[in-house]
């Protein structure tokens, strides 16, 4: 049992991370936290869902097509609704106010005209849903690819963030956005890519959850939160502390789940976040300011 509850606690962890490397880039790069981050990952569920129901396009191909439609989405939003939050804070922390403000209002439109065209009801399809027995455990064949595409995608863009210079780029403007134009480096576009590549994460996680589980117009908020909780306990702007804390509070859900109770899933979630936020604010792999 307990080699079971590892396993799906590593399923579960690995979706979570690769949900939230992409709003910790977003505000890492960009500055920008994302409240509606979650209406875009529910936004490429419906359009995975769409595209295998009404094309027959596997959840596969919809990998290459949705993320790409998500970071042309997210370059676009940046251009248009945060630029001129930035241009108006003039490098002051009021951009965080007033980026927060912004994307809970874009929240609950993008809600909305999901609502208004697929419902409130939950939404599923069936795609390599049949068992597969991983030491001795049976585990979904559509988790268990969703787990290994995580990983896969984590891997590429840590290694391409650490080791091209495209990477360096959007390390430097992360770190020192004052300094990095010093170096020739377009700080306004390369935050309007970090923003794309945010949302073409959040698409792609989109389309990997739709494999193996019910949505609905409604769920934004819940992926949105999970995710935010991600982010503060890996260390906001950090992407390997957000890979890890993603597995971390899969194993904790599933844990909870088997060994004391399901309903309490959600508790142990935001136990766990407090006693980050109280016990260690700059999250397990953040640095302290300061320090």
């Amino acid at each position: 049992m307990l080699s079971s509850t590892l396993i799906l606690g590593l399923v579960l962890g690995g979706s979570y991370a690769l949900v939230a490397v992409g709003m910790t880039l977003q505000y890492g790069i960009a500055r920008i936290m994302n409240l509606a981050y979650g209406e875009f990952i529910i936004l490429a569920a419906f359009l995975t869902f769409l595209l295998f129901t009404h094309l027959g396009l596997s959840p596969l191909v919809a990998l290459l097509i949705v993320p790409l439609i998500g970071f042309g989405a997210g370059y676009l939003l940046f251009q248009l609704m945060m630029r001129p939050l930035v241009a108006r804070s003039g490098g002051t922390g009021r951009l965080e106010a007033d980026s927060i403000l912004a994307t809970f209002g874009l929240l609950f439109v993008l809600q909305g005209i999901m609502l208004v065209i697929w419902g409130g009801n939950f939404t599923s399809y069936a795609y390599l849903d049949q068992g597969v027995n991983v030491l001795g455990t049976t585990v979904a064949a559509n988790r268990l690819l969703a787990f290994g595409l995580s990983f896969v995608i984590g891997a590429a863009l840590y290694l391409l963030l650490q080791r091209s210079r495209w990477g360096l780029s959007l390390r430097a403007v992360a770190l020192a956005p004052q300094s990095a134009p010093l170096v020739g480096l377009n700080v306004k576009r390369i935050a309007a890519i970090g923003f794309g590549l945010g949302t073409a994460l959040a698409a792609g996680g989109g389309v990997m959850v739709s494999m193996f589980q019910t949505f609905s117009a409604n769920d934004g908020v819940i992926f949105t939160m999970k995710a935010l909780v991600v982010v503060i306990m890996g260390g906001v702007g950090n992407v390997m502390g957000a890979l890890i804390a993603g597995v971390l509070l899969g194993l904790v859900e599933t844990f909870v789940a088997r060994y004391i109770d399901p309903g309490l899933t959600l508790a142990a979630t935001y136990l766990l976040f407090l006693g980050v936020l109280l016990w260690r604010p700059e999250g397990l792999f953040g640095k302290a300011v300061g320090r």
